[in-house]
């Protein structure tokens, strides 16, 4: 869509200054996740550390479960992609 999501890899990851957290992010069939009703919860499911790195049992078995365990997720829009917040593997 030829929009800034964020001004370098690092504001985008860690939220620094200069990371554009209002941009507009759009699926691959062109709806805006931020506002499309079909994105209820507008989670970035990541299961990784605030460095990047893999979060041991915080991804939902490697993505293949949707039990009672625990993942990762960082709310999108708010500028920090790597934000760890703990979700059940059961929301959608």
């Amino acid at each position: 869509q030829g929009q800034l999501l964020a001004r370098s890899w690092s504001s985008l990851l860690e939220g620094q200054a200069g990371a554009a957290a209002r941009s507009p992010i759009y699926t691959f069939n062109g709806r805006n996740v931020l506002t499309d009703a079909l994105w209820p919860r507008r989670l970035a499911w990541h299961g990784s550390t605030p460095r990047g790195g893999q979060a041991r049992r915080r991804d939902c078995q490697g993505w293949r479960s949707s039990g009672p365990g625990e993942g990762l997720a960082a709310p999108l829009g708010a500028g920090r992609l790597l934000a760890g917040q703990r979700h059940n593997c059961s929301e959608a």
